[in-house]
């Protein structure tokens, strides 16, 4: 019985171990690993014969048993030729690299993920492979935690270093936890350079020593691509490639850029402890140093020590980098004391804006190529203006950009344009602010020409207005009552806007004539003899004078005696149009159009204006003479009595039919919405205006405007033509112009 069960539990035992040999055999031959499967990287180069120096730097940086097991690496291998040609121009040898040096070349070499040939050049979107858009990877390097001498900043603590690490973000959130700001690794692909407009050309300014043949990483030229492995690809390179400094540390290691560094090293950095970089810190090292960031001010396009990019997308730096044009010190140090310093007179009194608008003008978000100069616009929107060959002293790809030593400063538009004078000068600095808030890109625009009344903090002051620093509001004071917010900042941007004049011909060049121009905002300000005033200044019985003037690149500034500004008017339409309009006893040229308009249902007594007038809009009132008047009471469009040649007026109509003419005469002699000077400007071959008359049916009623020099001429909707009277025309009203014309416009109504 013994027997008979061990023989069973035998043969059932034996049984378990052949479906079991069965099952593993069938395991193994689905998941096992293919007979034709590639080895590790480590490996593949052992086997290859022609890497032994690359060997002994990965056994020496400790990196066998990472590039012998499981992983998805791209390598860019230099090979045994490409270390005798390192070891002859460094005059070392292999065993004189240290481990901390190899652990550098092995790591920067070694690229996260596998890239073969076909997917080299494309960018690893979120939504997937956009093609002939990428030209960096992020390789295993990072440069870590490193010490510097103290700072002379308030936020570092007393001592004689500090432990740091660098930004790896731009803006308000410098340093994310976790992210190590890994180096990236530039390299030339034929597709990508193709994609983009680029040629070894642009290669080669970079790079003159090396020969471009459509697959280069740095320096070195791919010679054996798509090297398979089990754990990832292998590129194999014609030289070594070292890790590239950062722009940052690209700045510093030449003298000749110390003051441009000093200027971000002064006024645009700032240390900040950080409690997780400071327990890892002490966790790796047993050591109690606080860790701080090294941040740059979010003023500035981007940090310097950054070595990712703007960040949008986990890769986006696969696809661009940064650009620096850094000036030399004798460029820079002529430009600051001409131009920046002028009034500041030393870089510390300089506002902070001031100081990184000079940096962002030397700083791109993107990458410059040499060919691209002239199309490739810095923080600023303004395109590089160096010439490649004779203003480019030093040149140099880095690991997050492309860094250029210049002998000469980016003359950035807002110190050269009219906004400087105001911009970089403390006793224009209310003026400053007004223009920040929406002139200064007009005004900037090298390639739009202005003229500017210069608003001086003084004068501002005088007429009650201010800025108040520690509300950020501007105020305006009188009789000891003080007001801020929208409305005084209003009554300045009119201010402002009156002193502010397109002037595409260098109209205000010579004031010393006499003339009418349209300013920014649509209003209209004369000169005469030198001086130059407003509707404003009229109601003020005041005529500022010119005291002085400077160019600039796009324009001219003038300096006004005495304080005196361009006001805007507080008066109405009827009132200026009362100026002009004489007595009963010496009527005027406005005087019958004026005593029509004050009877009518149009004009509010109270507040002296007419209806339907708008605020902040433009007019252009057309008065028609006396005897063009007369015409019109002949014709029925007035209410008057007409005796043979004798025509008298009824100025106040008493029936409803006869007030009513008067309304719709007046409404039809303003044109809605537009100021036209007669200067032969607005509407040289006739366009239609409407007026502020509307028909039966709800439509305004246009008039046809001919303004040609000296000829303006109004064609009213029954073909009939009006011509402006010169001696008693352009003149200005409360956002309108006033002109006398020798008829009458006639309406179908």
């Amino acid at each position: 019985m013994m027997y008979k069960l061990l023989k069973n539990l035998c043969g059932l035992f034996c049984a378990i171990i052949f479906l079991s040999s069965c099952r593993k055999q069938a395991f193994d031959d689905y998941y096992g690993r293919p007979d034709n499967l590639q080895p590790p990287i480590y490996q593949v180069l052992q086997s290859r014969g022609n890497f032994t120096n690359l060997l002994a730097l990965i056994d020496k940086a400790g990196y066998k048993s990472t590039l012998n097991a499981a992983g998805y690496w791209t390598l860019f291998a230099p090979n045994d030729a490409a270390f005798q040609k390192y070891f002859a121009e460094n005059n070392t040898t292999l065993d004189r690299i240290s481990a901390a040096a190899a652990f550098k070349i092995v790591t920067y070499n070694l690229v996260f993920n596998a890239f073969q040939t076909n997917h080299i050049a494309d960018y690893q979107a979120p939504t997937g492979w956009v093609p002939n858009n990428a030209f960096k990877r992020r390789t295993a390097y990072y440069d870590g935690f490193y010490k510097i001498g103290k700072p002379a900043s308030q936020a570092a603590q007393p001592g004689d270093s500090l432990v740091v690490l660098s930004s790896n973000r731009n803006g308000t959130v410098p340093y994310l936890y976790g992210d190590n700001n890994n180096k990236y690794i530039p390299y030339f692909y034929s597709s990508y350079m193709s994609a983009r407009g680029l040629t070894g050309t642009d290669y080669n300014y970079f790079f003159p020593n090396s020969n471009y043949t459509g697959f280069n990483v740095v320096n070195a030229a791919v010679v054996n691509a798509d090297i398979l492995a089990e754990n990832g690809v292998i590129h194999e390179v014609d030289r070594v490639i070292a890790p590239l400094p950062s722009l940052e540390q690209q700045l510093a290691s030449n003298s000749q850029y110390s003051e441009f560094k000093k200027l971000f090293d002064q006024y645009m950095i700032s240390y900040l402890i950080n409690a997780q970089a400071t327990q890892r810190y002490n966790t790796l090292t047993n050591k109690s140093d606080n860790v701080f960031i090294k941040q740059y001010l979010p003023l500035l396009a981007f940090a310097l020590n950054n070595e990712n990019y703007i960040k949008l997308t986990d890769n986006d730096s696969q696809t661009e980098g940064y650009s620096m044009f850094a000036p030399t010190n004798a460029a820079l140090t002529t430009y600051l004391n001409t131009v920046i310093l002028e009034f500041y007179k030393t870089i510390d009194r300089l506002p902070p804006n001031i100081i990184a608008d000079f940096l962002n003008a030397h700083l791109w978000q993107t990458t410059v190529w040499p060919s691209k100069f002239n199309t490739t616009n810095n923080f600023l929107g303004e395109p590089a203006r160096f010439n490649a060959n004779s203003n480019i002293v030093d040149k140099q790809f880095c690991s997050n950009g492309v860094f250029y030593g210049a002998n000469q400063v980016q003359r950035a538009n807002i110190f050269s344009t009219v906004y400087a004078r105001a911009y970089l000068d403390p006793d224009y600095s209310i003026m400053t602010r007004l223009l920040d808030l929406n002139l200064r890109n007009s005004i900037t625009n090298p390639t739009s020409r202005f003229t500017l009344f210069m608003l001086s903090d003084v004068a501002i002051r005088a007429l009650g207005y201010d800025f108040n620093t520690a509300t950020s509001q501007f105020t305006f004071t009188t009789n000891g009552t003080t007001t801020s917010g929208n409305g005084p900042r209003d009554q300045l941007l009119r201010i402002l806007n009156l002193s502010t004049v397109p002037t595409p011909d260098n109209e205000l060049n010579n004031l010393g004539g006499s003339g009418i121009i349209e300013t920014v905002n649509g209003e209209y300000i004369k000169w005469n003899n030198n001086t130059v005033f407003s509707a404003g200044n009229i109601e003020r019985n005041e005529q500022p004078t010119v005291v002085g003037s400077r160019d600039y690149s796009n324009g001219r500034v003038y300096f006004l005696g005495n304080n005196r500004v361009l006001f805007y008017p507080i008066t109405t339409i009827p009132s200026h149009i009362a100026r002009y309009a004489g007595t009963a006893a010496s009527p005027g040229p406005y005087y019958d159009f004026y005593q029509y308009l004050l009877s009518s249902t149009l004009y509010n007594a109270s507040t002296g204006d007419l209806t339907g007038l708008l605020g902040g809009a433009n007019y252009t009132v057309f008065i028609p003479t006396r005897a063009a008047m007369q015409q019109a009471v002949r014709d029925g469009f007035l209410p008057g009595t007409v005796s043979g040649n004798n025509v008298t007026f009824t100025y106040n109509p008493s029936s409803v039919d006869d007030k009513a003419k008067v309304s719709r005469f007046i409404q039809f002699h303003i044109l809605d919405g537009v100021a036209i000077a007669a200067d032969g400007k607005k509407s040289p071959n006739g366009s239609a205006f409407n007026t502020l008359l509307v028909n039966s049916s709800g439509d305004k009623l246009s008039v046809l405007v001919f303004n040609q020099p000296n000829n303006l001429q109004v064609q009213d909707n029954r073909t009939q033509r009006a011509t402006y009277v010169p001696a008693a025309s352009n003149n200005l009203a409360t956002q309108a112009i006033l002109h006398q014309i020798n008829n009458y416009l006639r309406y179908n109504y």
